[in-house]
């Protein structure tokens, strides 16, 4: 098996309802990537998952020099960032790519799939 982060992109700048456009919209796509989860943990997939707070309240730390770099705000300023994610054990990319298919239409966004490099 291999780890694959599922990563779910979406608008930078959002309404009171995230990128929904009702109070309905957001609280069916929340309880649907519930159920989502629910599917992961229960086929043996789920590693880890989570919800991101807004890009503005990022910090980026640049370390590289003599005295870390505190910089406020997101390391790139884009139209779209990153909001939330989940990490799956999967056997193969196939299968990685119909669970994000699955992922994408639950929160109604996104989804990008990348491999991890390796695991220890």
């Amino acid at each position: 098996m291999s780890h694959y982060l599922l990563a779910v992109h979406g608008p930078a700048e959002m309404n009171e309802f995230g990128n929904y456009g009702s109070k309905e919209e957001m609280e069916a796509s929340f309880a649907a990537t519930g159920v989502f989860n629910d599917k992961l943990r229960a086929d043996g997939y789920w590693v880890f998952a989570g919800g991101l707070q807004p890009a503005s309240t990022a910090t980026v730390v640049d370390g590289q020099g003599d005295t870390p770099v505190l910089t406020d705000g997101p390391y790139l300023e884009s139209k779209e960032v990153l909001g939330g994610f989940w990490v799956v054990d999967a056997p193969d990319l196939d299968v990685a790519l119909r669970l994000a298919a699955e992922g994408s239409k639950a929160c109604g966004g996104k989804v990008e799939v990348r491999p991890f490099e390796g695991i220890a």
